[in-house]
C-alpha cells in the first residue's frame, strides 16, 4: 500500500462473517490506486450481489473486498496487514446483525446496515 487507510471498521454482516470465519470481521478501506498486490490478485468471486472478493488461491485466506457502493475503496482484513497496529478500527457496520453474545467494549459508533455514507465520506 502507498497511503494509509481511509478508514477501519469492524463489520458484523452474516455475508463478512462467514467469509473471514469469525464472529466478527475487521478491515482496512484503502483508495483501490493505493493497493498492489504481488503476485496480483486472482479473479475475484460474487457470491452477493455488487460485491466481488478476493481469496487466496493456495491457502483460501481472505485477502480483500469491493462493494460497488464504494468502487474507488478497496477493503482488506486486517489480519493480513503487516501494520495492524496502525489500523485500529474507527466504528461498526451492521452493529444490528452482531452475536448476542459478543461484546465489544469500546466507544466506537455502531452504525446499523453498511454505513455507505460515513464509509463513502471517507473516500473523499
Amino acid at each position: 500500500m502507498s497511503a494509509p487507510a481511509q478508514t477501519v471498521a469492524y463489520c458484523h454482516c452474516r455475508d463478512c462473517r462467514r467469509w473471514t470465519g469469525g464472529p466478527v470481521a475487521a478491515f482496512a478501506a484503502f483508495d483501490r490506486t493505493a493497493l498492489t498486490a504481488t503476485p496480483p490478485l486472482p479473479a475475484p468471486a460474487s457470491h452477493s450481489a455488487g460485491v466481488e472478493r478476493w481469496n487466496c488461491t493456495a491457502c483460501g485466506s481472505p485477502l480483500a473486498a469491493q462493494f460497488d457502493y464504494l468502487p474507488t475503496q478497496v477493503y482488506v482484513p486486517l489480519g493480513i496487514l503487516d501494520q495492524i497496529d496502525a489500523a485500529a478500527p474507527q466504528l461498526h457496520c451492521h452493529a444490528e446483525s452482531a452475536p448476542r453474545w459478543l461484546h465489544i467494549a469500546d466507544d466506537l459508533p455502531r452504525q446499523t446496515g453498511s454505513a455507505r455514507d460515513t464509509l463513502s465520506d471517507a473516500a473523499e
